[in-house]
C-alpha cells in the first residue's frame, strides 16, 4: 500500500509546475519574446534554460538512489559554466562584452564551486538536506530549485552574451567589471576568513566575528549581490524589449538570499546553538546583518 504524502512533499509537489512556469518565464524573456530563433533552431537563452534545469535532473537520480547531497553545489557550478560557454558558442555575433560577461561567469562559478565542493567534502554532509534526502518529491524540488536559481542568477549575462547588440566595451561593461570585482573579493576573501576560522581547532563551538565578519553577519552574501549587480550592470546596453526583464536577476538574487533559503537560515541557526551569550547578543547588536558597516 502506498503512503499518503506528508505536508512537505504536498507542497512540493504543487511547488513544481509553478517552478516550471517561472522558468520558462525567464526563458521567454530572455529570448526577448522568440523562443526559436530565425534559422528554426532554439534561441541560444532558451537552450541553456532548459539545459540548466536538464543537468539537474539527470544529477538528481544517482543523488537520490545514493542518498548523497556531496555534489549538489559542484552540480550547480559546473551547470553555470556549461550554460555560460553553451551560450556564447551559440550566439550569432559575439564580442568584447559577451567575452567579458563569460569571463566573469566562468570565473566567479569555479572559484565558487571548487570551495563548496571541498568544504562538504571535508565536513561530509549539508545539514541542510537531511530532512529531505528520503523523499523524492522534496529532494527532486531541491535539484529543480538549483536550475531555477542558475536561471535566476545569470539571467542578465547569458541574455546579453546572446545578444548580437552593442557587443563593443562602454561604460557600462567598464563599471560593471569594477563592481563584479568588489563583489568577487568580498565574497572570496571572507569565505577564506571563515574556513580558516573554523580550521583552528581553538574555535571549536565558537562564531566568527574577525576581517569581514566583524563588520557584516553575512559579508559573503553580500559580495554576491554586488557581483551580479555588477554583471547586470555590464549586460545592461546589450538588452532590448523583453529581455530587460532579465536584469531583475539581482534583485532575485538579493530576496532568495535575505529572505528566503540564506540568511533567515543560518540566523536561525545562530541563534539556536549560541543566542543568550553576551558576546553572541553584543555582536549582533553591533554588526549588520548584510551591509558592511564603514566604521
Amino acid at each position: 500500500m502506498s503512503r499518503s504524502l506528508d505536508k512537505e512533499e504536498k507542497t512540493a509537489l504543487l511547488g513544481l509546475p509553478l517552478i516550471g512556469l517561472v522558468g520558462f518565464a525567464f526563458a521567454l524573456a530572455g529570448s526577448n519574446g522568440n523562443l526559436v530563433a530565425a534559422d528554426g533552431a532554439l534561441h541560444p537563452f532558451a537552450l541553456s534554460v532548459a539545459v540548466a534545469f536538464a543537468l539537474q535532473w539527470i544529477a538528481f537520480v544517482p543523488a537520490y538512489r545514493y542518498q548523497t547531497e556531496k555534489y549538489f553545489d559542484l552540480v550547480g557550478s559546473l551547470s553555470y559554466i556549461t550554460v555560460a560557454l553553451l551560450t556564447y558558442l551559440s550566439a550569432a555575433a559575439p564580442g568584447p562584452r559577451a567575452q567579458l560577461l563569460l569571463a566573469m561567469i566562468l570565473v566567479w562559478a569555479a572559484r565558487l564551486g571548487w570551495f563548496l565542493f571541498s568544504r562538504i567534502h571535508k565536513s561530509g554532509k549539508d545539514g541542510r538536506f537531511d530532512a529531505m534526502k528520503p523523499s523524492i518529491l522534496r529532494f527532486g524540488v531541491a535539484w529543480t530549485l538549483q536550475g531555477l536559481w542558475i536561471t535566476f542568477t545569470a539571467a542578465a549575462g547569458l541574455a546579453a552574451i546572446a545578444s548580437p547588440r552593442a557587443q563593443t566595451l562602454d561604460t557600462f561593461a567598464f563599471a560593471g567589471g569594477i563592481l563584479w570585482a568588489c563583489g568577487f573579493a568580498i565574497e572570496a576573501i571572507a569565505d577564506k576568513q571563515k574556513r580558516t576560522f573554523k580550521s583552528d581547532p581553538e574555535n571549536a563551538g565558537r562564531f566568527i566575528r574577525s576581517g569581514l565578519w566583524s563588520r557584516s553577519r553575512h559579508p559573503n552574501y553580500f559580495g554576491e549581490i554586488v557581483l551580479w549587480c555588477g554583471v547586470a550592470l555590464a549586460a545592461y546596453p546589450s538588452l532590448e524589449g523583453w529581455e530587460r526583464f532579465t536584469l531583475l536577476s539581482p534583485f532575485f538574487v538579493a530576496l532568495l538570499l535575505c529572505k528566503i533559503s540564506g540568511i533567515p537560515l543560518l540566523e536561525e541557526r545562530a541563534d539556536q546553538k549560541w543566542g543568550g551569550q553576551t558576546d553572541y547578543e553584543s555582536y549582533k547588536k553591533r554588526t549588520p546583518v548584510l551591509i558592511p558597516k564603514i566604521w
